[in-house]
């Protein structure tokens, strides 16, 4: 697409270039709109009907066993949340008070969230631009000056704490460098919790994002791929793990015919059969969601190609990306654009937003350690996210 650098600024630009993809429109065109349209009305009237509606009922395991075939997951727990997901593989991997967790700078606030939830604290790492997420290579360097193993357990030798776990999280759907991150986590003992919140249906060398890891979390939130209401899940294969995750989310409580005896401190977490059957229907539509998702990132991808002063990020060689979100990069000589370009897009009607603010600024962050995170902050003042629901693809069509 050719275009006028002189006469027209950045902002017009992305505008021209998202309405060459999906077409002028009266409506305002939100980020990410759930999509309903196969069995999802029938499954969750089949919950009322029968009136299993709650945390019992066939539609969860249902959908655990539906989830661990599409991931390859030996086991899924489907759970009320991604974070209390995340919560809770923090506490199976042994993460307690006074740990360490190395998170990325740049993701949701739930990473972090759920570190503290532990009583321990979260350490901010760097990201890459090629994958948007952690970068194992900056990760090692920095341990190497930062950690040594002591009786087998990574120990901070700046402020005396252990450094329990690493948990990458696979920005927009695109996947982390996994191979180098796992030596990392070899070689300093730490234990690799993947937050693949979300990234359902993307790929790391052929095999699934949150199934690598020792465990994984998904999310179902309204804006994700596929959606619940609200939900999420933890994978792993390691069964005594899943057992002891649907357990801990059980509120730990025994089974018995009558008697209430909870042996340990519990959650109540575990996911209604209301939500499970939402996901059993959107998890038979996730082919067609994910098809669509592509053919609409290469779509943004060709419209964006000779835009001066923007890229459209695209997934790297060795993986497939679910494009979730899809993502703009602003060249370093538009970045000072960035809110013009946010407020034009959205009183366009067009909805974008930018990436998450730095969690190593937030205040009750401020004061966690943290490693040198120049590539993070730059991505912050030159990431958006443009309109990205699967839907747009035969809207256009049509």
């Amino acid at each position: 697409m050719a275009t006028d650098t002189v006469s027209t600024s950045v902002e017009e630009r992305i505008i021209d270039a998202i309405r060459t993809v999906i077409g002028d429109r009266d409506e305002f065109v939100p980020l990410h709109k759930p999509t309903f349209e196969g069995n999802e009305w029938d499954y969750v009237k089949e919950c009322i009907d029968t009136e299993w509606v709650s945390s019992v009922g066939s539609y969860v395991d249902r959908f655990e066993e539906d989830l661990a075939d599409y991931t390859g997951a030996k086991r899924a727990v489907v759970v009320v949340n991604g974070t209390s997901a995340l919560h809770v593989c923090l506490r199976l991997v042994g993460v307690e008070a006074g740990d360490e967790v190395l998170v990325p700078a740049l993701t949701f606030v739930a990473t972090a969230n759920a570190v503290t939830y532990q009583g321990a604290t979260p350490h901010f790492v760097d990201s890459e631009e090629r994958t948007l997420g952690l970068d194992p290579a900056k990760l090692g360097a920095y341990l190497d000056d930062i950690a040594k193993v002591r009786d087998g357990t990574c120990i901070n030798t700046q402020t005396g704490n252990p450094i329990k776990a690493v948990v990458p999280m696979h920005a927009y759907g695109h996947p982390v460098d996994l191979d180098p991150l796992q030596e990392v986590c070899e070689q300093y003992q730490l234990t690799l919790v993947e937050d693949a919140a979300e990234s359902l249906g993307s790929f790391y060398d052929g095999t699934h994002t949150g199934t690598i890891g020792r465990l994984g979390v998904l999310s179902f939130n309204g804006n994700k791929t596929i959606t619940t209401g609200g939900g999420g899940a933890i994978l792993t294969d390691d069964d005594d793990l899943a057992d002891e995750a649907k357990h801990l989310t059980t509120v730990a409580k025994k089974d018995h015919e009558w008697e209430y005896f909870h042996d340990k401190t519990g959650y109540n977490y575990r996911l209604p059969n209301l939500n499970a059957a939402l996901g059993c229907a959107q998890l038979e539509e996730l082919p067609s969601f994910l098809d669509r998702k592509r053919a609409l990132a290469e779509r943004y991808r060709d419209a964006f190609a000779d835009v001066d002063g923007v890229s459209f990020f695209t997934e790297r060689e060795g993986t497939r990306s679910n494009y979730w979100l899809n993502v703009l990069l602003l060249d370093e000589d538009a970045a000072d654009r960035r809110d013009a370009v946010l407020e034009t897009t959205n009183e366009a009607g067009l909805m974008t937003r930018p990436t998450w603010q730095l969690l190593s600024s937030l205040p009750m962050y401020e004061g966690c350690s943290r490693m040198d995170l120049s590539t993070a902050k730059d991505l912050e003042r030159r990431l958006i996210n443009i309109p990205s629901t699967p839907s747009l693809v035969e809207e256009v069509q049509s």
